[in-house]
């Protein structure tokens, strides 16, 4: 699927200058009808600049006004220069679908409940999220957070078993690492204390013989 340049703010444009559908304008932009709705309401895409796709040659103007007329028409972006070299980069990327795409918040949610030893850029790894992302759902203030649902990435398809056993062993070696770390440094404050004390008796004979 080729998107077009910059799909965020491009759907930004859409929405604040066409009478498009949310879905129209999310299935263009290879993006979720939900953040399209954000959009709409102000809660995605705050600061960003909305990209004209008519004057950069990715979309006709009768195009979006043959789908203003009909919403179950789909857009179709013009292939130009710069589309081409944007599905290219996404592939490089290696481009998840967007129906795997709206599964990460999900995903994440899943392993944040299931498996808290799990840093963040661990999560990142495995389901290809973000860091802003998780931040959101782990202390719930992401704008969809009543619509994500836990679900096990290996059976949403967004990483291997193997990886996530693999990213479960590391963090439990880091555990592991931790706690001797803990460990050792309680162990040298003990001895740092007791020795301290000796140090103070032998200093106060006389505290000894009373």
């Amino acid at each position: 699927m080729t998107l077009p340049l910059m799909p965020k703010a491009t759907a930004i444009w859409l929405v604040d200058n066409t009478a498009l559908s949310f879905k129209q304008i999310a299935d263009f932009c290879g993006m979720h009808e939900l953040e399209i709705k954000g959009i709409a309401d102000g809660e995605v895409g705050i600061g960003i600049k909305g990209l004209n796709p008519i004057t950069n040659n990715q979309l006709a103007k009768e195009e979006i006004e043959r789908c203003e007329n009909d919403s179950d028409s789909e857009l179709q972006i013009i292939i130009n220069e710069a589309s081409l070299k944007t599905d290219q980069s996404k592939k490089k990327n290696k481009y998840t679908p967007l129906s795997k795409r709206q599964d990460r918040p999900d995903a994440v949610y899943w392993l944040i409940r299931n498996h808290p030893e799990l840093k963040d850029s661990q999560i990142a790894r495995l389901v290809g999220s973000t860091k802003n992302t998780i931040d959101g759902i782990r202390n719930r203030t992401n704008w969809n957070m009543n619509n994500i649902r836990p679900q096990d990435p290996v059976g949403l398809g967004l990483c291997k078993q193997v990886e996530l056993d693999e990213a479960l062993a590391k963090a439990e070696r880091s555990r592991i690492r931790a706690q001797k770390k803990k460990e050792k440094e309680e162990r040298l404050l003990a001895a740092q204390k007791a020795e301290s004390s000796q140090e103070l008796e032998q200093a106060n004979p006389q505290s000894q013989e009373e």
